[in-house]
Order: C-alpha cells, then structure tokens, then sequence
C-alpha cells in the first residue's frame, strides 16, 4: 500500500512539474513568433525620402575647379564633380540640384539637412569620418605647394618666415600640421574662402606660396602657367569620396551602387579623360 502510494505521489509530481514548465515556455504561436525580429530597428528610408522628393541637394564650393565651379561664360556650375553628380543620379532614378556653401560650414549643413551630399573634391580623414560617411573613394590626390614662376623658394625648408595661403576647414590645413617641421616654422598660415582667392593673392604678391589640391592647382595652372610654378615636394596624398549623413544608409548604399557601375562600364573614366585629360578613377 505504502509502494502504492508513493508511486501515485510521484506520478503527481511528475505531472505537477510537466504542466509548470510549459506554463513558463508557452508554444510560438504565430503573435509571438519572431518577436526578436520584430522589436529591431527597421532600415532606414533616406533613399525613399529621396526618391519621393525627385532630387537630392549637392553641397559644394562653386570656386573649387575642375571640381566644381561657375563657367565664367553662363554661369552654370560645371566641372569633374559635376559631372559625376549627375550621371549617378541619372542611374539612381532622380534629379541633383547644387547648394553653394562656405566650406568651413559644410559638414554642419550637411549634418543639419540642408544638403544630402558633399561631392566637391571632399578628402576622406579620421576627423571627418567622425561625423560623416563616406562612399567608397573615387579619386587620389595630393597636397602640392605653389608658388610664383621664378620665386627663389624651392621647397618646404624655404618656407620658414614665410607666409602660405591655404582654403579654410580643408585638408590642406591637416597635411601640413602633420608636417610639423614646416608647420612650425612658418611665418604665418593665411586662411581663405576659397583656392582661387589664395591663387590671386600669390600673384600680387601678398603671400608667398599656397598649398592647394593638386587636382585644382594643376587645372588652375594649365590657364596661367605664366604666373605660377609647382614645387617638387609635397604634402602627402590622400583620397576623395561623397560625404553623406551617417544615418542616411540605404542612400550611401544606392549612391555606391551607380558608382560602381560608372566604374565598370567606362563611364568614370570616359568624365576624367573630359577634365584632367587621363584616367584617375582610383
């Protein structure tokens, strides 16, 4: 009787822990399957909002050629960038319109939305990174130092005492603080607006050289060669890509893909042959 018993008691514990154990694990039932899933962060709709809208807005310096710049004939912004802006938002399905802007101030316009995009000879570097996305870069350059034809200055050691042009908020400024020998013996770093201010003011002789992309200080050069000539030295190379918001995923991803594309059929290479004259799609 005693066995009887014990058996029962057991078959009822056995049972009593079989129905708490499903209690805690209810079965998925199709409200509560993939309720993981469910709770992530959904993607983004950056390219929606694009594609809604019909255009994404460029922000750029309009004297930065062959960049991007005015034609002195029509006034309508032209240039490499330019060019490349619009053949990838031909691809994407939707139109490009141009924002002129200060450089120093483009990361905030482009953090605060009053443009989508930053395609203006835009160097890829750690501080930038921190507050933007980049695509993937498209093109290589170098920080060249120029100087007037026949100036006796003849590379970075000449420079010390003397005073050096450069565009404020760019690259060139970073290059040649890490250049900290030069850095520190020159007279004085002269901030412009814009390269093309800087380039004027070497000519009349109110600085005495100005470090400047070479994309733009080559193509500046080929149109007054008379008045300007490039030191062997350098500043470094760096890279160039699109700056987007970092939150703006499924756009960069989309802005990539008509990149890509220009890449390998040609077309890239067909836009840089048109304003440098040879292939320098990195």
């Amino acid at each position: 009787m005693k066995k009887r018993l014990a058996l029962i008691l057991l078959l009822c514990f056995s049972l009593t822990m079989l129905v708490t154990g499903c209690a805690q694990k209810p079965a998925e039932t199709p409200q509560n399957a993939g309720t993981q899933t469910q709770t992530q962060e959904p993607a983004d709709k950056s390219f929606q909002t694009i594609k809604d809208k019909g255009f994404f807005t460029l922000g750029l310096d309009d004297a930065f050629p062959p960049m991007g710049f005015r034609d002195e004939k029509t006034n309508e912004i032209v240039g490499f960038d330019i060019d490349l802006a619009k053949e990838a938002a031909k691809r994407m399905g939707v139109e490009v319109k141009f924002q002129p802007v200060i450089w120093d101030t483009v990361v905030e316009e482009l953090n605060n939305g009053k443009i989508d995009v930053i395609w203006n000879g835009l160097t890829i570097t750690p501080a930038r990174q921190e507050k933007i996305a980049f695509t993937q870069p498209y093109i290589t350059d170098k920080q060249i130092i120029v100087v007037k034809k026949g100036s006796p200055l003849a590379d970075k050691k000449a420079l010390a005492g003397k005073k050096v042009g450069i565009q404020a908020a760019s690259s060139a400024i970073e290059a040649v603080e890490k250049d900290k020998a030069t850095f520190d013996s020159l007279g004085e770093l002269v901030q412009f607006d814009n390269n093309v201010d800087a380039l004027l003011d070497l000519k009349s002789g109110r600085i005495d050289a100005v470090v400047v992309d070479e994309v733009v200080g080559r193509y500046y050069l080929a149109k007054h060669a008379e008045d300007y000539q490039v030191l062997t030295e350098n500043f470094g190379e760096e890279s160039f890509g699109v700056g987007v918001r970092k939150a703006d995923v499924t756009f960069l991803a989309e802005l990539q893909k008509a990149l890509d594309a220009m890449k390998a059929d040609g077309t890239s290479k067909q836009i840089s042959e048109k304003w440098f004259g040879e292939n320098l799609i990195k």
